[in-house]
């Protein structure tokens, strides 16, 4: 594997960015947004589709700006962008399987005539359920890789997985 120096203190801010935005996403778009709107009640509850349309703009940003960032510029940070990346495309995949589950139930609910609890019981159990545990979880794997960015260090995995021998 190759051997890197001690990253300066504006290479560990720039590896801590794409941790910091996955991590902004988590907490204050699918955790306090999420409440907030579904705590209103159905006044508002119409509102719940800008969670995604929120996380799937971070998630865009997350992805063009990590295939941007070169691994000749500096290797400490390239590895850090990648490893949000990673945790980005497997939380891309959940929110894809979410959106299609609440749009079925929607759908089941508009034009199957399916009853409205048992819509909401379809797509809560099988959609909101689901990503608020994926959510919990992604925030301890990110909070580990935050320290690691932070400290100036990466996981044993990232080396293996996006360092190359030279």
């Amino acid at each position: 594997m190759t051997e890197m120096m001690a990253p300066q203190d504006h290479e560990k801010t720039a590896a801590r960015m794409p941790h910091d935005i996955f991590l902004t996403n988590l907490i204050v778009n699918h955790i306090l947004l999420f409440t907030a709107i579904a705590a209103t009640g159905k006044s508002y509850f119409e509102f719940i589709v800008l969670v995604p349309l929120f996380s799937f703009i971070f998630l865009g940003y997350t992805f063009v700006r990590s295939s941007r960032i070169k691994r000749e510029g500096n290797e400490f940070v390239y590895v850090h962008w990648q490893i949000a990346r990673r945790w980005s495309f497997f939380f891309t995949i959940i929110l894809s399987f979410v959106v299609t589950v609440a749009v079925l139930g929607w759908l089941s609910y508009t034009y199957l005539g399916l009853m409205k609890e048992a819509a909401f019981a379809l797509v809560g159990g099988l959609s909101f359920l689901p990503t608020l545990i994926s959510v919990l979880i992604l925030i301890v794997i990110e909070m580990e890789a935050l320290h690691h960015a932070r400290v100036g260090t990466l996981p044993e995995w990232a080396k293996r997985r996006f360092l190359i021998e030279k």
